[in-house]
């Protein structure tokens, strides 16, 4: 399998993991799986959901203000390298929130083993998106989008908030 199609291969699997592991999934819309309600992990998993979506939905918006998107086009045409806001202090917004959103929440929404054991590599295959991304920025905007790497995390938001602080500092 050449690496076009490994990485349409891996993307289309991330993708159906995260259909399963979504928060309104088919195994909860079944009955399969009952939500658990009356605990502190539901009101915990609801917070992560609530600020993953928030991520996700971001860039939406954000991009085309900041990023010089034509009229009329996507958000993801952007013209050039989004740095300020979220993007000051994680890279991938966007990822880091399809990250919370649904891996990471669902499991504390529905407490099941299922969403753990499909979570695990949903993450690792998100992740693994977020590399893919780097090169084609790298390819698309070259050493200024290096430059941003090394400054702000890929997802890490505790690291991203840490390093902004201290760029702030100086």
């Amino acid at each position: 399998m050449n690496k076009t199609r490994r990485h349409h291969f891996l993307d289309y699997i991330a993708y159906i993991l995260m259909v399963i592991c979504f928060p309104l999934n088919p195994l909860v819309l079944t009955g399969i799986i009952v939500p658990n309600s009356d605990n502190i992990l539901t009101i915990i998993g609801i917070i992560i959901w609530a600020f993953g979506m928030y991520l996700v939905v971001y860039p939406f918006i954000y991009f085309k203000i900041k990023g010089g998107v034509k009229k009329g086009k996507s958000y993801v045409h952007t013209q050039k390298i989004v740095t300020g806001g979220l993007y000051s202090i994680i890279r991938h917004v966007q990822y880091t929130g399809g990250i919370l959103s649904i891996f990471i929440a669902t499991p504390l929404l529905y407490p099941h083993w299922i969403f753990v054991a499909l979570g695990i590599p949903g993450i690792v295959l998100v992740y693994y998106g977020t590399k893919r991304e780097d090169k084609l920025m790298i390819e698309k905007f070259g050493d200024e989008y290096r430059t941003y790497m090394d400054k702000v995390p890929a997802i890490n938001i505790p690291l991203g908030l840490i390093r902004k602080i201290k760029r702030k500092e100086r």
